[in-house]
């Protein structure tokens, strides 16, 4: 029975071809790819620490280092170049539908509740007309007792 963050059988026949072969050119032969990468899917959709990966997956540390090789080797920009592509292919991608995220496009602090087309600078009539932010200042001066 498949767990909940394992590739599927399709998944997997579409990834496989994509990755080293199983069995390295000398050396001992890997553990099995898949069960490396549902280890790799597990710990990037939980975000817990790579030493917490069910041990179902295998040890930890083969797993950390089997994915850093691919990254280092390029196997994972290969494949998620591929799998896009083949997708296209076959019409499975509906390049008319985009979705952008607040979590990918972010605006500059100063961004925040600006009125669209608002000048930069208030304009001088207009800080002319607004109260003084101090007591001390030419009208302080008028006063009878001048605080500053």
């Amino acid at each position: 029975m498949r767990k909940r963050h394992e590739l599927t059988d399709a998944q997997w026949r579409r990834l496989a071809p994509l990755l080293p072969p199983q069995k390295p050119a000398v050396g001992k032969p890997n553990l099995d790819h898949r069960t490396i990468i549902n280890g790799i899917l597990w710990r990037l959709r939980t975000g817990a620490p790579w030493r917490d990966i069910p041990e179902r997956s295998g040890n930890w540390s083969t797993i950390y280092s089997r994915f850093r090789r691919w990254r280092k080797a390029g196997i994972w920009d290969q494949a998620l170049a591929a799998l896009p592509a083949a997708a296209d292919a076959r019409g499975g991608l509906d390049w008319t539908l985009h979705f952008v995220d607040g979590t990918v496009v972010r605006a500059h602090q100063h961004a925040a509740g600006a009125k669209k087309g608002a000048a930069i600078r208030p304009s001088a009539a207009a800080a002319a007309a607004s109260r003084p932010s101090s007591t001390c200042g030419p009208s302080a001066a008028a006063s009878p007792s001048p605080s500053c």
